[in-house]
């Protein structure tokens, strides 16, 4: 599927009751898209993901590398982004080797809105799964994070009208560079993180800017691809900070205004 193929907007109008100082109004009302995506590999489906439906291809490639079901893009051979009258299926088609592995540890899964652990059957390969970072930590990144995090609300076009999505940008030199919404703040990371091995960013020069929380899954997914900071407006969670820490990866937190909280470096 071509890039530039219309997709859906990731919201629509619903008309509802608007209860506003002792009155009620009629009107409409925009509403973020929430739909089930099935990605399918070599015929098998591995995850439903409920998710919006925009940039469905970035979310498949950046998905399929952030669980490390594909190492590099060079073993996904054919995306295409069915719809049917139960949701969307990314169907995709992927190199004997990466499905063999696929195989070896493939559970039934379904994922929420805030989808735990995705494609991790046991604790132990939670740890095991861990990526240490590479890249190396710009501590003149961290001047960047408040003018970046300014950027972030003339950018959210889905935010702006349903106030129900969230947001994964991609900052260098202290701008946003490109910026993806889902319902799920895994899945915009997802999407953001295809985007980047797509169009072959470089990755020692930026950091992921996020709107939500910093959860282990955010943090796991950015070691995938060697990310070596994630900022986020909330609060990090213990597990999260305990897994930045083990790869290297650095992590600030409740960045709002002009400050942050970096819990690593």
């Amino acid at each position: 599927m071509d890039d530039t193929l219309q997709l859906p907007l990731g919201y629509e109008p619903l008309i509802v009751q608007r209860y506003s100082h002792g009155s009620v109004q009629e009107q409409f009302d925009d509403v973020v898209q929430e739909t089930p995506v099935a990605l399918v590999y070599n015929g098998i489906s591995h995850a439903v993901m409920m998710a919006t439906p925009t940039e469905l291809e970035f979310f498949a490639r950046g998905f399929s590398l952030s669980e490390g079901i594909i190492e590099h893009l060079g073993e996904l051979y054919a995306l295409d982004i069915v719809e049917t009258e139960q949701g969307i299926q990314a169907e995709m088609t992927i190199s004997s080797c990466a499905f063999s592995a696929l195989k070896l540890h493939r559970r039934a899964m379904t994922g929420r809105t805030g989808c735990g652990l995705c494609g991790v059957e046991s604790l132990q390969q939670l740890h095991q799964d861990l990526t240490p970072v590479s890249t190396e930590f710009l501590s003149e990144w961290l001047n960047d994070i408040p003018n970046a995090v300014l950027q972030l609300g003339s950018q959210q076009k889905i935010t702006a009208l349903t106030g129900g999505a969230h947001a994964a940008a991609w900052v260098a030199n202290g701008e946003i560079t490109v910026l993806f919404e889902d319902v799920g703040r895994h899945n915009a990371l997802d999407k953001l993180l295809g985007y980047i091995a797509q169009h072959r960013l470089d990755v020692t020069n930026g950091f992921v800017l996020m709107t939500s929380r910093a959860s282990y899954e955010l943090v796991r997914k950015c070691t995938r691809l060697n990310i070596a900071l994630l900022a986020c407006i909330s609060a990090p969670t213990s597990l999260a900070i305990e897994m930045a820490k083990k790869s290297g990866l650095a992590l600030a937190g409740f960045c709002r205004g002009k400050g942050f909280v970096l819990y690593n470096t």
